[in-house]
């Protein structure tokens, strides 16, 4: 019978190696979660027990392993239009200072999950150039360290679930088409085309991304450490043109981490723009 269980001195240990290779902090008392999202690897990778499956990934020998456990710890929590006021402001204040932009507009979804956001991102630019006739192309880089989200992205093919969250009729209507598979469906071909994906770890360098108008960041730095908050919002700064925006989740907050942005007060919501020097 498979151990479903993880011992204190493996929990502490996974920890520590998760913090490393991600930069995600579990925290105390989090086994549950650890059982969840890793019981589905113990038949895939013939293991008896989830201390076998987490002692295992920290061997740099199973790199299989490890990299399904990281995808697995990741959470991919997300839907259509999370919170709405960021493309609000997209729309009201930020498409219309960039239109006519040499080169474009660079967008930037740093934690794209399934592609929700990136793809949310593209449908209020298509919307947009329909109503007020944009002359800046709009270019979007979603990133995500999960390989088998990626897949999801790239592929632009959702299920009814999925649909059911956040995204109109009116929208579905216009940007998705049938699949031959019943109850799916795939984004058309103006709003794949807008979005690029790659994979990428927010505790890496960005340095090979170029620099972007507009970066996403939402609901992703509460799974950080401070120290690694602080260091992944100086990148952010370093990533973005003088005049440009970064979207943080609703509850997030910079406060005693950076001192590279200023908030602005939107109406809805707050973005942070970089400091002039």
């Amino acid at each position: 019978m498979l151990d479903k269980t993880i011992g204190t001195d493996d929990y502490n240990k996974f920890c520590t190696f998760l913090e490393h290779q991600c930069g995600i902090v579990l925290g105390t008392n989090k086994q549950y979660l650890v059982k969840s999202r890793l019981s589905p690897l113990l038949s895939k990778f013939r293991a008896e027990s989830l201390g076998e499956i987490v002692n295992r990934a920290m061997n740099i020998t199973e790199r299989q392993l490890r990299a399904a456990v990281v995808d697995a710890m990741t959470t991919n929590e997300t839907l259509w239009f999370r919170d709405s006021y960021p493309f609000e402001v997209l729309v009201k204040d930020i498409f219309p200072q960039y239109d006519g932009k040499a080169g474009g507009i660079k967008v930037w979804s740093a934690a794209s999950s399934s592609g929700q956001e990136p793809y949310s991102i593209a449908m209020t630019a298509l919307e947009y150039q329909q109503k007020k006739r944009m002359g800046a192309r709009v270019n979007i880089l979603g990133t995500d360290i999960s390989p088998s989200m990626l897949d999801i992205c790239k592929s632009g093919v959702y299920d009814s679930l999925a649909l059911a969250r956040g995204l109109s009729p009116q929208r579905k209507q216009q940007f998705f088409e049938p699949c031959a598979e019943a109850g799916t469906m795939r984004l058309r071909d103006n709003v794949r085309n807008l979005v690029n994906f790659r994979q990428m770890n927010l505790l890496d360098s960005y340095s090979l991304l170029g620099k972007f108008d507009i970066i996403f960041c939402r609901n992703v730095l509460i799974y950080f450490s401070a120290e690694n908050k602080a260091k992944i919002l100086r990148q952010f700064a370093q990533a973005l043109n003088p005049d440009g925006y970064l979207f943080l989740g609703a509850s997030e907050s910079i406060t005693g981490l950076s001192e590279d942005f200023e908030m602005q007060r939107c109406n809805p919501g707050i973005v942070y723009r970089p400091k002039k020097k």
